[in-house]
């Protein structure tokens, strides 16, 4: 089973997220599970929403407290959340920054991923300058980091969730994240690719 925490703000569409994500991975063959937003419903205020992807019915309901991968749409967050919080070793961090994945405190412990996802929205005219929303952004940008679902998944979902007059640039917005997420593995992974890379040399 793999489990996703999303952080955003209220307005942001960390729900919307949440359930594009689910819906591109039920696309796929997968079965999905997505649990309530967590967190006052005012605008601004730091919210979570879960989403749940198995090969086999889901029956489990209890909260996501250990995720495989932590999805980011507000990089301010990070200052006053802990979103590595019960993060499984392996597991991704994909933010909306611009930023390179080093430098946050976090990278070299988890995989870090950055893409910028606010700068997307503004390209592609999704919400408003003060208000960018980057639900579908970051979904297309988790699709690359984790390789769970595909961008083409992520784009049908987004058709079927959003709808509406944003359909096309939403879509678009989603593809960008996908082609220009700036990936950082950890030191562990690096090592077990240095190794892998040994080995198909004959080194090993």
């Amino acid at each position: 089973m793999i489990e996703i925490r999303i952080h955003g703000r209220g307005g942001q569409g960390a729900a919307s997220a949440s359930m594009i994500l689910a819906r591109a991975a039920h696309l796929e063959g997968w079965h999905v599970q997505v649990l309530p937003e967590f967190g006052a419903e005012r605008k601004g205020v730091p919210v979570t929403a879960f989403v749940r992807l198995a090969r086999q019915p889901i029956h489990i309901r209890s909260g996501v407290y250990h995720p495989d991968h932590i999805l980011v749409l507000d990089p301010g967050i990070v200052r006053s959340v802990d979103v590595t919080a019960g993060l499984k070793e392996d597991g991704w961090v994909i933010l909306n920054s611009t930023k390179p994945p080093s430098s946050f405190e976090f990278a070299g412990v988890f995989q870090v991923a950055t893409v910028g996802g606010t700068s997307i929205a503004a390209k592609h005219k999704i919400g408003t300058a003060t208000a960018p929303i980057v639900n579908a952004i970051m979904v297309g940008a988790f699709a690359r980091a984790t390789g769970l679902v595909s961008i083409d998944a992520v784009g049908a979902a987004i058709a079927e969730t959003l709808g509406g007059s944003t359909t096309d640039a939403n879509i678009a917005a989603a593809r960008e994240a996908f082609g220009t997420l700036t990936l950082s593995m950890t030191l562990l992974h690096e090592a077990l690719l240095r190794k892998e890379e040994a080995h198909d040399r004959g080194d090993a």
